[in-house]
């Protein structure tokens, strides 16, 4: 299975309890707590399917929900089709109603049954198979699908681990800009405490050796005390 699913729930107890039994059901997990952050999670990780909550901290999960409805599927990072079931302590006719209206491919009632709703991810999931998935990622002479995960650098693919990608796929995201290691290792990563790790410079450090073998130039530039970030594009 190893479909990534993304929960965005501002309640920590119910964010853990669905992500321990959908670990437990085979589904890699990533988890954020407020629209924003969802919004983010989606552009790097391009999950399967999200589980938005719609009373989040930051507002409410509808504003995530047409942030991907309006997303442009040629340019965007965003699958504006990407699969959203909404999860609410509401159930009235009217508020399935709305949700239905922005978009949502489903409308769960809290307090969950989580037997349920895993059949409803199931089915959401088996009718978005066969949907083509948008987004491919350029810079300079860079190419990431997200679809794929291929790689290809000045034309000469590149074979990269699924964190490696994921890595290279967030710097790429603003190329200019330095990821702090904080920052890679919840986006890429999902922790929500980073704590003491050399994940980020283990990881960085393979993927650069990857990409310097196969270009004249090297494309993963370490900026001291704060992360790392891509190269600029040659004048």
């Amino acid at each position: 299975m190893n479909q990534t699913l993304l929960i965005v729930e501002d309640d920590e107890s119910t964010a853990e309890y669905l992500a321990d039994n959908l670990v437990a059901d085979g589904y890699r997990i990533a988890v954020a707590t407020g629209a924003a952050e969802g919004v983010r999670q989606i552009e790097v990780r391009h999950p399967a399917l999200v589980l938005l909550d719609l009373a989040l901290d930051d507002g409410s999960g509808l504003v995530l929900l047409d942030r991907v409805r309006s997303a442009d599927g040629m340019t965007s990072r965003i699958d504006p089709e990407l699969p959203v079931i909404v999860i609410s302590g509401r159930a009235s006719e009217a508020d399935r109603v709305r949700s239905f209206s922005r978009g949502a491919d489903d409308h769960v009632q809290k307090p969950l049954a989580y037997g349920e709703l895993l059949g409803r991810i199931r089915a959401v999931l088996r009718r978005s198979e066969s949907r083509p998935q948008r987004g491919v990622i350029r810079h300079a002479g860079l190419t990431l699908d997200p679809v794929t995960r291929a790689v290809r650098l000045e034309g000469t693919p590149v074979h990269l681990s699924t964190m490696e990608f994921s890595l290279l796929q967030r710097l790429a995201d603003q190329p200019q800009r330095v990821y702090s290691k904080n920052e890679l290792l919840r986006d890429v990563w999902g922790y929500l405490s980073p704590g003491k790790t050399r994940t980020v410079d283990a990881h960085a450090c393979r993927l650069r050796r990857k990409l310097d073998a196969v270009s004249e130039r090297s494309w993963i530039i370490s900026v001291r005390g704060i992360g790392y970030r891509l190269t600029d594009p040659p004048l």
